[in-house]
């Protein structure tokens, strides 16, 4: 049987199981979505909780350490390019707590956000299963799709926040000084609030081609706006790359151009839906 007349068969039967569903019935079927999704991140969170060590020492403070791989890849750039500013993160930066609790409520959050990451393929497939009922055939078929693009869009963003941005950000934030009177005192939570934000963000940022296609898909966004704005896209790329990365073309572009990268890609994107549902009409 092939797989097109087997996904038939299931919309049709979804779609009657689907119309037998009350209101109360539904809401039933998301809670136990999100009981299924909650319960996995509290799991992976107990165990990264256990693991403090590793959870600390090898990943949220790492990228400060002169031999985090980042810092020495810079530092070889550095040597090679002979641009100083390029190797960062190499003196020592000293982190302080001035709340009592600071350390035990930093080690209960950073242990929850590493159960939603190590926990997110499994939360986008239970929304799907959820909204798989009301899906038609041809969205079935490009829903199962984007589960994998969403997943491993979302993890290659948050390595390049990592490995890329959190380096240059530390560096730049923790060396920023406004005045010799005022010295830097990088309190806990500031510092691994920096880490996680940055690299989540950085990970969202990466779905940008998934948003896209869902915003064409449903005729929010067309090529031609796309492009209208692709100049301003490129500003603001290279805004926020300066603001995080030392004063230097290559830091700027290293960061600017995944994102400007991003956006061509959504064009593309853009460009092929608009152009199937216009053929459609």
């Amino acid at each position: 049987m092939s797989e097109e007349l087997k996904v038939t068969k299931r919309d049709i039967r979804k779609k009657k199981e689907n119309a037998e569903m009350t209101f109360v019935e539904h809401l039933d079927a998301l809670r136990s979505r999100l009981i299924k999704s909650a319960l996995a991140i509290l799991l992976f969170a107990i165990i990264a909780f256990l693991y403090k060590n590793i959870l600390f020492d090898q990943i949220i403070l790492k990228p400060k350490e002169a031999d985090f791989i980042s810092n020495k890849i810079m530092c070889q750039l550095a040597q090679e390019l002979k641009s100083p500013s390029l190797c960062i993160n190499q003196e020592n930066l000293q982190i302080i707590n001035i709340e009592l609790a600071g350390q035990f409520k930093a080690h209960l959050w950073v242990s929850l956000l590493m159960g939603v990451v190590v926990a997110f393929p499994f939360i986008v497939i239970q929304f799907w299963k959820f909204l798989k009922p009301a899906l038609k055939r041809k969205e079935f078929l490009y829903a199962r799709k984007m589960i994998f693009w969403i997943v491993l869009l979302f993890y290659i963003g948050l390595l390049f926040g990592y490995f890329v941005i959190v380096p240059l950000a530390v560096n730049f934030l923790a060396n920023y000084n406004i005045s010799p009177e005022v010295s830097n005192n990088i309190n806990f939570s500031s510092y691994f609030s920096t880490i996680t934000t940055t690299s989540f963000g950085t990970g969202l940022i990466f779905e940008i081609p998934v948003l896209a296609y869902v915003l064409a898909k449903i005729g929010i966004i067309t090529p031609m706006l796309m492009k209208q704005y692709r100049k301003h896209a490129i500003v603001l790329s290279f805004v926020l790359s300066a603001i995080v990365t030392p004063p230097d073309a290559f830091s700027q572009f290293l960061v600017a151009f995944p994102i400007i990268f991003l956006y061509e890609i959504s064009i593309n994107i853009v460009k092929r839906v608009y152009k199937k549902r216009t053929v459609s009409l």
